[in-house]
């Protein structure tokens, strides 16, 4: 019994997890792995930041077996030794320890023989039991990327960037670059001002868009490559001046990123392309109804300014947003815009002044132009938010909204009568403060105007948005007919027509004599037959083509 005992604490004490220490003061001695590999730290680094496995490191360092003679240094050569960390080399056994270091820290590593192997491949003399002793100073080091994950494209970082965001694939970016084969020839060089592309096109090779992703603005670095990533199989001729690049060749390439340009699709369609060239600040943007400060310069195609405003003396324009008050172009993109920002933004005639000839206030603008707008969000005030309104506010704020819903939806215009009537039912949907009067006028603003919303949606061809509209004023109003016959018209038009003919014979059932209901439902019988016998087609020519198929049996 005894000896059961033991053995089990023994096996419970064996697996029990290893908590490594860390030193932390000058003098402190800890170990950092289950194998054994120790620090001791002499000399404090600074900062926080430490190199991980792969990065570049430059060290002086000296090596000896434990109790005896130095066995190699770099000391007496005036250069730290550089090396990459996790590599096969003098540092294999105490990768560990490297990548707890901090710059300019001095640290002492007494590695085991369980981890020593690596060392004396390179110093056969040391034998297999040996104990090393290893004191290191990190002088520096450089961050070392995997880019794309296969060794195809290594980065080496060579100056940092304090700025946090990264380049996308869909911005636009200018990079300065030069690119040269093994040997150092130069094989390609951007202009000093540097060069500007789209990362989703691509530049010179598939390694710049791949690695300047992976930076920041500011971000310089020297870019290993292979030939899938440079000019492959096929090389390049030689070109403007610079040589060659032979086929199935490695190049390095020393990339800066010197700007990039978040661009953004304001539009679905993409006809309206915002470029931001400064990121604005915090996360507010504009709501409708907002009041919007900016300054802009308007442009032609070929730079004709034909509109300025708020530069000078003259203070910021002033607009609210979704208010009609400016294109449409000009309002979607001020809609996506922080306070502090500036963007570039282009717009289609679509959106801007169509096929007609407008005279502003510097030129004229023709039919069908793109125009160019260059703008700062100098302020904005928004509208308050439903939460911040009491319940008084909202109910006002609410019809306030319903009424320009009705007159945008009799202008036909159904996508700012759907917007209307949407935030009219948002800023009633939370009732809980509403004494019951109130619940009365915002339950009959949200039946309203979430039937109307589905009228529009109905209009804008939005069918299964109309369908939900009408489930939520049913949720309210579980026999309201208009949202029973206008779900059944959703319903019928993507074709269900099971659940279209249920809300119309119950509509019917509430009126018997509404006439718009019973035609609608003799139409969804008819179209049912119609779908069912071009099924059942549909069916049996699969079952004919499945037989056709079949091996003749013997």
């Amino acid at each position: 019994m005894d000896d059961i005992d033991e053995e089990t604490t023994a096996k419970v004490q064996e697996e029990e997890e290893f908590r490594p220490f860390f030193p932390e003061k000058p003098g402190e001695e800890g170990v950092l792995t289950k194998l054994g590999l120790k620090k001791k730290l002499i000399r404090l680094g600074e900062g926080w930041e430490v190199p991980e496995e792969g990065d570049e490191i430059s060290v002086n360092y000296a090596a000896r077996v434990l109790d005896e003679d130095e066995v190699a240094s770099n000391k007496d050569k005036g250069e730290p030794f550089i090396a990459l960390v996790g590599q096969e080399n003098i540092f294999q056994g105490c990768k560990e320890g490297l990548i707890t270091m901090r710059k300019g820290e001095i640290s002492v590593f007494t590695i085991p023989p369980a981890v020593s192997h690596g060392i004396q491949n390179l110093y056969p003399g040391i034998s297999q039991d040996s104990t090393l002793e290893i004191e290191v100073e990190l002088v520096s080091w450089l961050k070392v990327v995997d880019v794309c994950g296969d060794g195809g494209i290594s980065k080496k970082v060579l100056s940092k960037s304090e700025i946090l965001e990264r380049a996308q694939k869909k911005d636009e970016v200018t990079v300065k670059y030069e690119a040269r084969l093994k040997d150092g020839s130069l094989v390609a060089k951007s202009p000093e001002e540097g060069v500007e592309f789209l990362v989703s096109e691509g530049h010179l090779c598939p390694a710049i868009s791949k690695t300047v992703i992976t930076m920041r603005k500011g971000e310089k670095a020297l870019v290993q490559v292979k030939p899938e990533y440079a000019f492959g199989t096929i090389g390049r001729p030689a070109r403007d001046g610079f040589v060659a690049v032979p086929s199935n060749s490695d190049i390095t390439i020393s990339l800066e990123l010197v700007a990039y340009k978040l661009l953004e699709y304001v539009t679905e369609d993409m006809k309206v392309v915002k470029k931001i060239t400064t990121v604005g600040e915090g996360f507010l943007k504009p709501n409708s109804g907002t009041t919007a400060q900016i300054r802009y310069i308007a442009k032609l195609e070929d730079g004709t300014i034909f509109e300025k405003k708020g530069h000078g003396e003259e203070e910021p324009f002033e607009f609210k947003v979704d208010e009609e008050q400016v294109i449409s172009g000009l309002d979607l993109a001020v809609a996506t815009m922080k306070k502090g920002e500036f963007a570039i933004v282009k717009v289609d005639p679509e959106y801007g002044f169509g096929n007609e000839e407008i005279k502003r206030d510097l030129a004229v603008v023709p039919p069908n132009s793109d125009l160019y707008y260059e703008i700062e969000m100098v302020n904005l005030t928004k509208v308050k938010e439903s939460w911040d309104m009491k319940p008084e506010e909202k109910i006002e704020y609410a019809g306030k909204r319903k009424e320009e819903g009705n007159v945008y939806f009799k202008a036909g215009n159904y996508k700012r009568a759907s917007l209307r009537y949407d935030m009219a039912a948002k800023y009633v949907e939370f009732d809980s403060t509403f004494d019951q009067d109130q619940k009365k006028i915002g339950k009959f603003f949200k039946v309203s105007c979430n039937l109307n919303n589905a009228a529009c949606k109905l209009k804008l061809k939005e069918y299964r948005e109309a369908a939900n509209l009408c489930s939520k004023v049913l949720a309210l109003e579980s026999e309201n007919l208009k949202a029973l016959y206008r779900r059944a018209q959703a319903y019928t038009e993507v074709k269900d027509m099971d659940l279209a003919e249920l809300d119309l014979k119950k509509a019917l059932e509430i009126d018997p004599e509404n006439g718009e209901a019973a035609q609608l439902l003799e139409k969804v019988k008819k179209l049912q037959v119609y779908y069912d016998k071009k099924d059942s087609k549909m069916f049996s020519n699969m079952i004919g083509k499945l037989r056709s198929s079949e091996p003749i049996s013997s």
